[in-house]
């Protein structure tokens, strides 16, 4: 009686990792192979993206780096100026910048702007800008000002009043803190918003996509979705073959 309770409760005893029945077994290799399949295409790709990335800097990284020892020694001209400014302009412009980066850039920024306003401008300037700081967006003034501002402002540092780079340089101008810029961390941020990793998988287009993106967003739900529907197809097969009908 005790061997027969015994033998029950082996057969009974269903395991993942040590199947006793052929229908189990290949269960579990399908699993496991399936499994594989789904982390190779994830990590695997992942993997090969740090194996051929290479960093690139941006356009605006590269004329920061051509002035930023002169801007640090002292011995920058206007010139040189006018390209610092516009290329921390380009960083202090995306969405993506975290705010205590933000008050660092915007020290530099700043600093070096009201260097490049004349000395027989100053004080004019300073009059508009605390004006300006004084009105509230709902002004009617406001939109003026600011545009009066852009166009001052621009020619100081050698863009265009309607550029975005103008208008973008009179908020930080009318919000910012006073602080003393470090430029060893204004670097670093540049760095940080301007550095980015590419390869020739990230430049490649698929279907209008960057093939990264189209491999991460699209076409790894497509692998699950098919990796689940060949798993039912083919337990289903198997079960047929072995003589397994559902009734």
């Amino acid at each position: 009686m005790e061997n027969n309770d015994k033998t029950n409760n082996e057969e009974y005893n269903i395991s993942f990792f040590k199947p006793t029945t052929k229908v189990a077994k290949f269960n579990r290799n399908l699993i496991v192979t399936l499994v594989l399949i789904w982390a190779i295409s994830i990590f695997g790709f992942q993997i090969l993206l740090k194996i051929v990335e290479k960093q690139t800097p941006e356009k605006a990284y590269t004329e920061y780096k051509s002035v930023r020892d002169n801007l640090k020694n002292g011995n920058a001209d206007n010139k040189d100026k006018q390209v610092f400014v516009q290329s921390l302009l380009s960083v202090l412009g995306k969405i993506t910048v975290a705010e205590k980066d933000k008050e660092i850039l915007n020290a530099a920024v700043n600093r070096v702007v009201f260097e490049l306003v004349p000395e027989t401008d100053k004080a004019g300037f300073i009059a508009k800008l605390d004006n300006f700081k004084s009105q509230k967006t709902s002004d009617p003034n406001y939109p003026k000002l600011k545009k009066e501002l852009a166009d001052i402002a621009g020619k100081y540092i050698g863009v265009k009043a309607y550029t975005l780079k103008a208008k973008l340089l009179v908020s930080e101008l009318a919000f910012a803190k006073s602080q003393e810029p470090d430029f060893d961390k204004t670097g670093l941020v540049m760095k940080k918003y301007l550095i980015h990793n590419q390869s020739f998988i990230t430049d490649f287009k698929f279907i209008g996509f960057p093939f990264h993106y189209f491999y991460t967003a699209v076409f790894l739900l497509i692998l699950f979705v098919g990796l689940c529907l060949y798993y039912c197809i083919a337990i289903d097969v198997n079960m047929k073959k072995m003589g397994i009908v559902e009734e």
